[in-house]
């Protein structure tokens, strides 16, 4: 079995494959009677058609190390993964390599962290490290299939 070893998430490592959304540095604007920062659109949603929509995923935790045997993509549409605690989770990317994924890549997100993969980005599925693994998800309702899977023939081990 191949190793991955996750690292702590940041913009740089992530921007390949889509947006951190975090609060970080000073707001944009301040709001509400002075009473709220705003952190202006921290993320690039894009769909083909269709439209935003936003859902709730309540996922099962897993635990490091984990065994990654099947990454997906959404050709069609972003998505993004907001966790509705403070509680890390597991971000598994990788390229596109001629309509297959590259080597993965994984990340640790850290409390008040959120991603957005750009659309057509592998990566793995939702992977809470704790519970509850209650997230709210913006991604694209409309017709027509937005999933493609990838199941490797030697499944890969995330260690922290």
């Amino acid at each position: 079995m191949k190793r991955i070893a996750a690292t702590p998430l940041t913009h740089a490592a992530f921007a390949p494959f889509g947006d951190v959304i975090e609060v970080a540095g000073d707001p944009d604007k301040i709001i509400n009677q002075g009473q709220c920062g705003r952190f202006h659109d921290r993320a690039e949603m894009d769909f083909s058609d269709g439209r935003a929509g936003i859902s709730l995923f309540n996922a099962n935790p897993r635990a490091l190390p984990y065994q990654l045997d099947m990454v997906e993509r959404h050709p069609d549409g972003s998505q993004a993964f907001i966790p509705m605690t403070h509680q890390p989770f597991l971000v598994i990317v990788a390229l596109d390599e001629n309509g297959k994924p590259g080597e993965p890549e994984a990340f640790i997100t850290s409390p008040g962290q959120a991603v957005n993969y750009h659309r057509g980005t592998w990566h793995g599925v939702l992977t809470p490290l704790h519970g509850p693994g209650l997230f709210a998800v913006v991604d694209r309702i409309g017709t027509g299939t937005n999933l493609e899977e990838f199941w490797f023939d030697t499944p890969y081990e995330v260690v922290s």
